[in-house]
């Protein structure tokens, strides 16, 4: 695979967060973590879609996923409140993206993938990448990783249809959970549960998304 990061490629980058930074919603810190990350690399074939890549949208990838809009990223990522050395759950591995996001903003990153397919190459692209200290998991998102529990923020990056006990029971108290909910009415919307004690949950919400479903078990 080829890893360049050309000169016009770091420029469409500058561009696109620049553009993202205009908006006033984003932390800077997460802002400054996706301009150091060659986001064309996390899709196949990307010197095809180098400048497409470096537009606010979404991209198939392989086992019917997406990589989702830098804007997505950038919200779910700023929502965390991600300090140096926190311990991250991520639900859905998919590219890599956002897990290297995370990683590169001084989390400790658990990472579980569902699909096969997706868990036989984002790891080692990982790697490549310099991203090693990132931990995946092929596993069902619903049942978490509980062997690294509790863990000081979980994400999940695709839309659940409930908001998985077994998943706050994972989350340390004073924990942040960030997760697209999909309602009644099936939009999906953005959820920060804050994990008050092991009864109490503050739940805040922040506006509509679009995100594949969540599903159970794992796909071969």
């Amino acid at each position: 695979m080829n890893l360049a990061d050309t000169y016009r490629q770091k420029g469409l980058r500058k561009k696109l967060i620049q553009s993202l930074r205009e908006k006033g919603k984003f932390n800077e810190q997460v802002l400054q973590a996706m301009e150091r990350i060659p986001r064309h690399l996390f899709l196949p074939n990307s010197s095809a879609f180098d400048t497409l890549m470096y537009e606010d949208r979404a991209f198939r990838i392989a086992g019917g996923q997406t990589i989702s809009h830098p804007s997505t990223v950038a919200c779910q990522t700023t929502l965390l409140e991600i300090q140096a050395n926190d311990k991250i759950l991520e639900i859905g591995t998919g590219s890599g993206y956002q897990a290297a996001v995370l990683s590169e903003m001084g989390a400790r990153v658990y990472s579980i993938e569902r699909q096969k397919v997706l868990f036989d190459t984002t790891p080692g692209l990982l790697k490549q990448l310099g991203y090693t200290k990132i931990k995946t998991f092929f596993g069902d998102g619903f049942a978490g990783v509980a062997a690294f529990a509790p863990y000081d923020k979980i994400l999940i990056t695709c839309a659940s249809p409930e908001i998985p006990e077994s998943l706050v029971k994972q989350l340390k108290i004073g924990g942040y959970f960030v997760l697209p909910l999909t309602n009644e009415d099936d939009n999906q919307t953005m959820i920060r549960i804050i994990k008050k004690s092991e009864t109490e949950l503050i739940k805040e919400e922040f506006g509509t998304f679009s995100f594949v479903p969540m599903l159970k078990g794992k796909s071969y």
